[in-house]
């Protein structure tokens, strides 16, 4: 009897541990529950999916993730101009800083402070892993 290789609609528990090139590590499963999701569904980035079709129980990979496969390319037009007037003065807006702001239609959308001028505050809404490669150690945990 062979092994049952994970394939397009099985669900998967994996646990990862992401590194960028410089080998710091940005996420990992290791101290929680593995990530759980239906292979080919969408919930995971496209690299990640990927990886995972052909995979057996305890088996382990060493994956790259382009940004095309990942969170997609950096794009400048996600940087836009603010006026510095309509953002709370505390805490004080300072660059690198997250903001979790009300799209109109209600959704909450995170942006990063990329810089400030005198009258603008410029927010960048890229992924903060946009534009990167990423790095993933894989262990199939469990196909259901």
């Amino acid at each position: 009897m062979t092994e049952k290789k994970a394939k397009t609609g099985d669900t998967v528990k994996i646990h990862y541990t992401g590194t960028f090139d410089d080998g710091n590590v940005f996420d990992s499963s290791e101290k929680r529950n593995p990530i759980e999701f239906v292979i080919g569904e969408g919930k995971v980035i496209k690299g990640f999916d990927h990886a995972v079709e052909g995979m057996k129980v305890d088996e382990e990979k060493d994956i790259k993730v382009s940004p095309k496969e990942g969170y997609g390319v950096r794009d400048d037009q996600l940087v836009r101009a603010f006026p510095k007037g309509k953002l709370p003065a505390e805490p004080k807006p300072q660059p690198g800083m997250i903001l979790s702001l009300k799209a109109p239609d209600g959704q909450t959308i995170l942006a990063k402070i990329d810089k400030i001028e005198e009258e603008n505050v410029f927010l960048d809404f890229n992924h903060p892993l946009a534009g990167k490669n990423l790095n993933f150690k894989l262990k199939l945990v469990e196909i259901k």
